[in-house]
């Protein structure tokens, strides 16, 4: 009796031998931890403007101490939008890919919340750019002032497979067709690119 429980108890514990722990590769492109206006491979981002010249529209960017992750010391990217023109308005961020390779990744996926007191649109478009073959374009929507991750499938066909480097920048667009309210702020978190193994 004992050694037949020793035997199933054994056939139990071995059981897990079977279990297959999912696996993936990331590619951290941007955690804003350092406070500067650059990403973990080195390269540039900011803000942009559509209509640098009209003074009723812009997006400017600053660096919080509020982490996605809770990590210490950890910071966001904060972004204070206006779209609120007589004029046609869009405006955003942009963060330069460079030179990495992201042709193994099916996920783009970044952090983001809205500020409560400030107000914020729940609705954002985000654009993959391919300077050769053209851009890719999501629109993530339900945005809450509460972090949550938005992973983004990357459709192959969308972006030329056979490029070493598809994408060469990741962009935010806020205009003043999806962004309600016009004025507000969003905080954005750990940019990068994955892929289950």
């Amino acid at each position: 009796m004992k050694k037949a429980a020793f035997v199933l108890l054994v056939f139990v514990l071995s059981g897990f031998n079977f279990v297959t722990v999912a696996q993936t590769k990331t590619l951290l492109i941007a955690d804003f931890d350092d406070g500067e206006p650059r990403t973990k491979l080195g390269e540039d981002l900011g803000t942009w403007d559509g209509f640098p010249n009209d003074a009723t529209q812009r997006c400017t960017m600053k660096f919080e101490a509020d982490d996605a992750l809770g990590t210490s010391g950890g910071r966001s990217v904060r972004l204070d939008y206006d779209v609120d023109s007589p004029n046609p308005a869009y405006n955003g961020f942009w963060v330069k890919i460079g030179n990495a390779d992201v042709s193994g990744f099916d996920t783009l996926s970044f952090y983001v919340k809205g500020d409560g007191q400030k107000g914020f649109t729940s609705k954002i478009k985000v654009e993959l750019k391919d300077m050769k073959h053209g851009k890719a374009s999501f629109l993530v929507e339900n945005i809450t002032d509460k972090w949550q991750k938005i992973s983004l499938t990357l459709d192959p066909h969308s972006l030329d497979p056979n490029q070493k480097k598809p994408v060469e920048e990741f962009v935010i667009v806020f205009d003043d067709i999806n962004s309600r309210p016009k004025i507000g702020s969003l905080l954005f978190d750990q940019i990068e690119f994955s892929k289950s193994l």
